[in-house]
């Protein structure tokens, strides 16, 4: 049975990921989840899986070196798949310090603890083992509204403290391929969207804020644009990286999806009228009206779009969820699932771990 240490699964894009690979592979794979559970990090998100007798949850810091060493020395790790880090750009302007201390020193950690444990005398490495680093578009910087692209060739470019921080993520893992020959990918790819994102990100933000007749805020004239991938597209993509990938290359992972912060917005009101059912009171919420601007985002990134052209030759990954249907089954998601919500918003999701995991 292959094990997997997943950091970060108890987020957003780690669950998403999770999910698929019990979906995919069932029983066949074991998963070992770890995740320090900040406020982003909600278990809630794997209530379904908690109790399957392939999967584990630790709650530890990634920064903790003797704590995922140990996690190594107990497990045979088969594939490391490492999402954990700390990633909305507003908190890094704010706590620069903090993104660096989980995205760089939490990365070195976990690159020390796999080596540590796959490193043969010889310097080469055990056999099947493999590191898939998950990272962002945003290194890249930002790009001209003249129809250009992000390839894997692309200068990094960061703009912000959260993408520098991603940014040397990914040189600390490219340095080891190179310095090592350390069985490592990276991934970059490009906004995410889908069940389970925490309401600071735009797309919850705004189906949640529409819903209640919040105000809908807009960064600057609206018209930033960015590429969005279905999450269950992404999580396929890492999978796909993993087993059938270059190992030692970066591969860029983009939706074709490129869309205005504006006219997302636009879409969701529209597709929220249109699923809201007559009768319904949150229906006479929705509205343009809500829509309101504010000071734009310091540093703020005019355009990312990212070409996927070397992960669709090589592996034969595609996108395959167009931006209507999956905002639509986003909606249903949220629709369903209300409770989540509310326990995301108010902070009660936070409880969860003392009620399930705390008296073990």
């Amino acid at each position: 049975m292959r094990t997997y240490l997943v950091t970060g699964g108890a987020g957003f894009i780690g669950s998403n990921y999770i999910h698929y690979m019990f979906r995919k592979y069932g029983d066949s794979i074991r998963i070992i989840n770890v995740d320090c559970l900040t406020y982003a990090g909600n278990l809630e998100n794997l209530k379904d899986v908690a109790d399957r007798e392939n999967y584990e949850f630790y709650k530890v810091n990634i920064c903790d070196s003797e704590a995922i060493g140990r996690i190594f020395a107990e497990n045979d790790i088969d594939r490391v798949v490492h999402f954990a880090a700390e990633s909305h750009v507003d908190r890094s302007i704010k706590h620069p310090e903090v993104f660096v201390q989980t995205n760089v020193l939490g990365t070195l950690v976990m690159l020390n603890a796999a080596k540590a444990a796959w490193e043969l005398p010889d310097g080469s490495f055990r056999e099947d083992k493999k590191f898939l680093h998950v990272s962002t578009d945003e290194v890249y910087g930002s790009l001209e509204e003249d129809g250009t692209f992000f390839y894997e060739t692309t200068p990094i470019d960061p703009h912000s403290p959260y993408s520098a921080s991603k940014a040397s993520s990914d040189m600390l893992v490219k340095a080891y391929i190179d310095t090592y020959h350390f069985p490592a990918n990276i991934t970059n790819c490009s906004n995410n969207y889908g069940p389970y994102q925490f309401p600071e990100k735009l797309i919850p933000l705004i189906i949640n804020n529409a819903l209640q007749g919040k105000k809908l805020p807009v960064y600057g004239d609206g018209k930033n644009v960015r590429d969005w991938l279905y999450v269950d597209d992404h999580a396929k993509a890492i999978d796909m990286v993993q087993e059938q990938g270059r190992l030692g290359e970066r591969y860029n992972i983009g939706g074709h999806n490129e869309k205005q912060n504006i006219e997302i917005i636009h879409i969701i009101l529209d597709t929220l009228q249109e699923m809201l059912p007559d009768g319904d009171p949150r229906k006479e919420l929705v509205s343009e009206n809500l829509i309101t601007y504010v000071e734009d985002r310091k540093g703020h990134d005019r355009r990312y779009a990212i070409a996927p052209d070397k992960i669709k030759a090589e592996i034969g990954w595609y996108p395959e969820t167009m931006f209507k249907d999956g905002i639509r089954l986003t909606i249903q998601w949220f629709f369903e699932h209300e409770d989540w919500m509310k326990h995301v918003t108010s902070g009660d999701y936070q409880k969860y771990y003392e009620e399930m995991y705390q008296n073990r």
